[in-house]
């Protein structure tokens, strides 16, 4: 049986409509049913559901979500040891001028866990908590070149190589041959591959067991990370940074 099997559809429905708000506060049953192709009757009782549990709130005629969502989040931040990843990141930020990030490896896919924004630079619209897709992003690509081959195997198999971009890898042996040379460099790139305008590098931060952890990376506008800036400067702050947070994790 395979894993999708145990999915149960009314949960996903629920959290298909709660991330729908999260995108577009304030929407409403139409808007809402419209955009994610339910009937506005089964749409209702998850929105009365989820207010009724406190998730979310209603204005009006729209929803928005609760900050009883805050205390999940917080908790589940408690389980990465941001007391020695923060400053790291903090200090890529306020060295290249870029957004930093920490990426946790977490099952398949990777997560926006730490993001630190300067304030000149262009924004991405990627908040802490998305999702950071493991073929598509330099820190993505830095967690995938570490996994055990099998896990590695799987992750491609199950993830259909999505297009973001007309420069995203969608081909499979092209993108082993990308993370094969990740492997030996310890570094990876994004150029373009997510969001048109953007590029980025990441170096994976690897565990006591030899498996990531996750992934530190440096994004910025293609007009200011691009030659020597992205493949020499900011690439060697990088592997920097993401040693810096491995070998403190693994002396603790």
């Amino acid at each position: 049986m395979t894993e999708n099997a145990y999915r149960v559809s009314t949960t996903e429905t629920s959290f298909r409509i709660v991330e729908a708000i999260r995108d577009e506060p304030g929407s409403g049953v139409s808007q809402l049913a419209r955009d994610l192709d339910l009937s506005k009757g089964a749409v209702h009782k998850h929105l009365q559901t989820l207010a009724d549990l406190g998730y979310l709130v209603r204005e009006d005629d729209g929803y928005y979500l609760s900050n009883r969502f805050l205390s999940l989040g917080v908790r589940a931040r408690k389980r990465l040891p941001l007391e020695l990843i923060r400053p790291v990141v903090r200090g890529l930020t306020d060295t290249t001028g870029h957004i930093a990030n920490f990426i946790a490896h977490e099952n398949d896919r990777g997560v926006y866990a730490l993001r630190i924004e300067p304030t000149e630079d262009m924004p991405t619209g990627i908040a802490e908590g998305e999702v950071a897709p493991l073929h598509a992003t330099a820190g993505g690509k830095a967690i995938l070149a570490f996994l055990p081959d099998e896990e590695r195997a799987d992750v491609l198999d199950s993830s259909g190589l999505s297009e973001y971009t007309d420069k995203t890898i969608t081909d499979r042996r092209e993108l082993e041959r990308e993370l094969r040379s990740v492997r030996d460099r310890r570094v990876a790139f994004d150029r373009e591959e997510f969001q048109v305008g953007h590029q980025c590098v990441a170096s994976p931060v690897i565990g006591r067991d030899g498996e990531p952890v996750g992934a530190v990376s440096v994004t910025g506008s293609d007009y200011h990370m691009s030659g020597k800036r992205l493949e020499e400067d900011v690439t060697g702050l990088v592997t920097s940074a993401a040693k810096s947070i491995e070998n403190d994790l693994l002396s603790r």
